[in-house]
């Protein structure tokens, strides 16, 4: 069961950036282009987004001791702000910045059968290796 609504999430996550233009890198660029030609209607879709989660979290998960398909809520305790999650978050931001694309929008343009962004992805997958392995040699050090 939670691999069918972790699939249906998925599913409705993908439409909606599909349907948003998350996934075209011109309506993305032009966002980010608050001196030039911006275009302000990724902000409604991210107000339009965090109103729908908002009310949801308040009006349903809020209220739970757990959640439906699982034990317990699980949340990070780790709150610090380090070397990882600055380097990560600006890495993440200039990628973006550069290209217009993301890691979500990214795997919705593939799953569309556009293979326009598939060097995106592979990129991207080696990228995650290479963190993965460098977090565990920092964690075995």
């Amino acid at each position: 069961m939670k691999l069918i609504i972790a699939l249906i999430s998925g599913v409705l996550f993908g439409a909606g950036l599909t349907i948003a233009q998350m996934v075209n890198p011109e309506k993305v660029l032009n966002f980010l282009d608050i001196t030039g030609q911006w275009d302000a209607s990724l902000a409604l879709v991210m107000a339009s987004a965090l109103t729908i989660f908002g009310s949801g979290y308040f009006l349903l998960v809020r209220t739970k001791d757990k959640p439906l398909l699982d034990k317990e809520f699980i949340v990070s305790n780790n709150n610090k702000i380090d070397k990882p999650l600055i380097v990560g978050a600006t890495i993440f931001g200039l990628g973006w910045g550069l290209i217009g694309i993301c890691p979500g929008p990214a795997l919705a343009t593939l799953l569309t059968g556009n293979i326009k962004f598939f060097g995106f992805f592979i990129a991207m997958l080696i990228g995650m290796q290479v963190a993965q392995k460098i977090s565990n040699t920092i964690a075995n050090e």
